[in-house]
């Protein structure tokens, strides 16, 4: 079975970049059929669809958060990883990586996700 975990930092500073690393096991990230996402949680808000990667490479990314975001993966170590510039206190939350079989930008439809990592963007 597929299993997804996070990694990255844990507080930001605003106007930083933030990068979360999400490696899996279990599975390959160039798997048939598979995509592979980023979603994230912010306190006291529904879950947020931020954006995926195919297994081609290929990215999707939310409109409102495609100016600073970027999905990038390294298929030798199993990883995939976002990028997210110019941080600022509303980014705070927890980010969670995830697995769909389908190309949704709806945060629900989206099976396997790891834990989570919580993200605080503060000075």
């Amino acid at each position: 079975q597929v299993q997804l975990q996070e990694s990255g930092p844990g507080l930001v500073k605003p106007s930083q970049t933030l990068s979360l690393t999400c490696t899996v096991s279990g599975g390959s990230i160039t798997d048939f059929g598979y995509y592979w996402s980023w979603i994230r949680q912010p306190p006291g808000k529904g879950l947020e669809w931020i954006g995926y990667i195919t297994r081609l490479g290929a990215s999707l990314i939310h409109p409102s958060l495609k100016s600073r975001t970027s999905i990038s993966r390294d298929t030798s170590k199993n990883q995939f990883t976002l990028h997210l510039t110019s941080v600022t206190p509303e980014d705070t939350g927890v980010y969670y990586c995830a697995r769909g079989n389908k190309p949704t930008n709806r945060a629900d439809e989206y099976a396997y996700r790891g834990q989570g990592t919580q993200v605080t963007v503060s000075s």
